[in-house]
């Protein structure tokens, strides 16, 4: 196990919340949170050559978070985020920024080499650039029964299509996708008609996926492997905000996956951590022992 690399790819950046700013991007979450289940975790990205920059691998040397993140002449990701009364947050993503543009390095293609699991989004292949790393990432990757290439959709704004959609399903063997998300890959596919669990069945036969995770918020969520599906209710808890709660349920179960865990389990453990970090502001808090003893002991 301790060959086991777990990369987070794609988006670095700076949420500007109402509060102030707070260092965002689904695969720092991931990685963060996958580092503390005991795992060789990486996050790669791309940052500008300015003070924002410098400021995010700062505060990722400080969590001991370990990257291969390029400086690239274009200005560090900036999101504006505002939350609703729920504690929902909306986004402004600003484009051509430096994660838009990370580059495939030697560095990277060795890391892939080396990598069991990666964890990717949708968000982070709106440009070409980026776009190309990722699934030049993806195929040098191994392919094998342990190895897991986790889509984490994440439809923002309108930094999505068709195409890259299906490419990435394509590429992954774990899809991981919410209930809102759902209804619009299959309005785009078109089979709207049908159930939320059949739209699954269908997606995880048409893309011979390994699993498919549907989380419904507070109705739930679901692990479909094929025969099977797993249901976990979601635990009622005092919400601080759901920033980066989806990241810290796709690590967690990505950990207990790679432990050896069975899927139920896993998935118990995923909704654990997710509603945990619900009642923390901010997306990377420490986790308590009693969601992490289990898994970081060799």
């Amino acid at each position: 196990m301790n060959n086991t690399i777990v990369v987070g790819m794609g988006e670095a950046l700076w949420d500007m919340l109402p509060e102030g700013k707070k260092i965002g991007g689904a695969p720092a979450n991931f990685a963060y949170h996958v580092s503390q289940f005991g795992l060789d975790s990486r996050v790669v990205s791309a940052v500008g050559e300015d003070e924002l920059g410098v400021e995010i691998l700062k505060n990722f040397h400080e969590k001991k978070l370990n990257c291969m993140i390029e400086t690239v002449p274009y200005p560090t990701g900036t999101v504006q985020v505002e939350l609703d009364r729920n504690g929902v947050p909306c986004y402004d993503i600003r484009e051509g920024v430096a994660w838009d543009n990370i580059p495939f390095t030697p560095a990277l293609e060795g890391l892939a080499r080396q990598t069991r699991a990666v964890c990717f989004g949708s968000l982070a292949q709106r440009s070409v650039v980026s776009r190309e790393t990722i699934n030049r990432f993806l195929d040098v990757m191994p392919d094998g029964e342990g190895q897991y290439k986790i889509f984490d959709i994440n439809l923002r704004q309108g930094f999505y299509t068709k195409e890259i959609i299906c490419g990435s399903m394509r590429k992954c063997n774990i899809l991981k996708i919410n209930d809102e998300e759902l209804v619009t890959i299959s309005r785009m596919f078109g089979y709207p008609g049908i159930d939320l669990q059949d739209k699954c069945w269908i997606l995880l036969a048409k893309y011979n996926l390994r699993m498919l995770i549907l989380t419904c918020g507070v109705n739930g969520s679901y692990v479909f492997t094929p025969g099977e599906v797993s249901f976990v209710e979601t635990p009622k808890v005092e919400v601080a905000d759901t920033v980066g709660a989806g990241d810290s349920f796709t690590a967690a179960f990505v950990a207990s996956i790679l432990r050896g865990l069975p899927v139920n389990e896993a998935h118990r453990l995923a909704v654990a951590t997710s509603a945990f970090v619900c009642t923390q502001n901010g997306a990377m808090p420490v986790l308590p022992a009693r969601l992490t003893e289990g898994l970081t002991t060799e």
